[in-house]
């Protein structure tokens, strides 16, 4: 088949904003249901926020905090990790446990004829998980196994480096807990952890599937009535940011490859700048028909999957460039890689380009929350920072109305270089002269060996 015979894209489907039905209840928890009829399974994600308290105390809190996301589930006084375990299983429900700088979240699926029993299992874990201390030592010391690894590795260097340098004593400065403080975390402060921090007031139960709203909720409240604790949320604290000058070299010896990373503030959710930004960021290097792309990897052959995105966190957004190259070419593509982002804020995008960014984005968006699954974590992390459930559908629409001139402006404030910090994880020997014709190099040390 030809090219010619390739028919066009079509206009990206409008997103319906999601039938969400919400309450509250006298616990504090919110709870949303979406019913989504003709797929036998619900999605369910609690969301409770478990920021640090202040940057005193972040890197402990971190630490317990991981240990915690996998000893909840070592038992409860009724029920030891494997009853608990085919409990679950019984319902078609595996239970997962993750945390970060702004929350803990609690997710599974299931059948939804297992939704009682589930959230009667889950109240248990929220109200009497036991904490056994010879299994929380287990946890722990594997757990701090794997990041004294993970820390080995040039990727999780390079975004550590980035994260300290943009974020200072800010809790999200701690991308990943420090192995001995891990190690240092035993049962009784998981349990006041859990206690303190683990708390319905604040907290957001998001259920999408075969579900009637109604029924679902009154499920909910019996089940989780009992969930109570005193004490309000703690969010992140606000985050002030300034480029660091120059580019801090995280000296690697003998590493065949290098890391750039660059990064800055970026629109939250919630600012009218994000559409135009988000399209920026996509035609910059958000995707394979990005210029980034095209110049590093398909004309030059120094990278393999450079990329650009916007993060979101609750006190702070980010724009971010990743890119991992050969030794040799360091200097060479962290200058393309700025020459790009120059380009972006100096010069408008083309309406072709503009177009085909609008509709990838859109794309994803239609696809990523197509599944059960994905509905049901975009929308926990959108009720987590204060968005309706709607905000999908008026996104949408704000991308759909964004000009090129927008674009060009927003390139102009959150792409320009001298607005991101920038880190290079390598071989200082071999690439420190070269970086430093393109700015003040600090060369730090403790990355590891190649």
């Amino acid at each position: 088949m030809t090219a010619a015979l390739i028919p066009p894209l079509g206009e990206p489907r409008p997103q319906p904003a999601p039938a969400a039905e919400e309450t509250t209840l006298p616990n504090g928890l919110r709870v949303v249901v979406v019913p989504r009829p003709g797929v036998p399974l619900v999605e369910l994600r609690l969301r409770v926020p478990f920021a640090a308290a202040g940057a005193r105390n972040a890197g402990v809190h971190a630490a317990r905090g991981a240990v915690l996301s996998g000893a909840v589930l070592l038992g409860t006084q009724r029920h030891d990790q494997a009853q608990v375990a085919q409990l679950l299983q019984s319902h078609g429900a595996e239970l997962s446990v993750s945390t970060d700088a702004d929350r803990l979240v609690f997710g599974t699926t299931l059948l939804p004829g297992g939704l009682g029993p589930v959230l009667e299992l889950l109240a248990e874990l929220l109200t009497g998980a036991g904490y056994p201390a010879g299994r929380v030592d287990g946890e722990r010391d594997r757990l701090a196994e794997r990041i004294a690894i993970a820390r080995t590795q040039p990727g999780t260097i390079a975004r550590s480096a980035l994260a300290a340098r943009r974020y200072g004593a800010h809790p999200y400065a701690i991308q990943l807990p420090d192995a001995e403080l891990v190690a240092a975390v035993r049962a009784p402060a998981l349990r006041r952890l859990h206690r303190e921090r683990v708390l319905p007031a604040g907290s957001i139960l998001v259920l999408v599937g075969d579900l009637d709203p109604a029924a679902a909720t009154d499920t909910v409240a019996a089940a989780l009535e009992v969930w109570a604790g005193s004490g309000t949320a703690v969010q992140a604290p606000p985050v002030t940011e300034q480029p660091a000058q120059g580019i801090e070299l995280v000296h690697r010896p003998g590493a065949v490859q290098s890391n750039l990373r660059l990064g800055g503030p970026a629109p939250s959710r919630t600012d009218p700048d994000l559409p135009a930004t988000r399209l920026a960021a996509m035609v910059y290097g958000g995707y394979f028909s990005s210029r980034l792309v095209e110049n590093i990897r398909e004309r030059r052959g120094y990278s393999y999957s450079p990329r650009s995105a916007i993060d979101h966190q609750r006190a702070a957004s980010s724009f971010l460039v990743e890119a991992d190259v050969a030794t040799e070419v360091t200097g060479p593509a962290l200058l393309e890689t700025l020459y790009e982002l120059g380009r972006m804020a100096l010069t408008p995008v083309t309406a072709a380009e503009l177009d085909a960014a609008r509709r990838y984005v859109l794309g994803s968006m239609a696809l990523s929350t197509s599944t059960h699954a994905g509905l049901a974590s975009t929308l926990s992390a959108l009720l987590g920072v204060g968005l309706p459930a709607d905000w999908l559908s008026s996104h949408q629409r704000d991308l759909t109305a964004v000009t090129v001139e927008q674009v060009q402006a927003a390139a102009a404030r959150y792409l320009a270089p001298e607005a991101l910090t920038a880190v290079v994880v390598g071989d200082a020997d071999r690439v420190a002269a070269e970086l430093g014709t393109l700015a003040p190099v600090t060369v730090t040390g403790g990355g590891g060996q190649a």
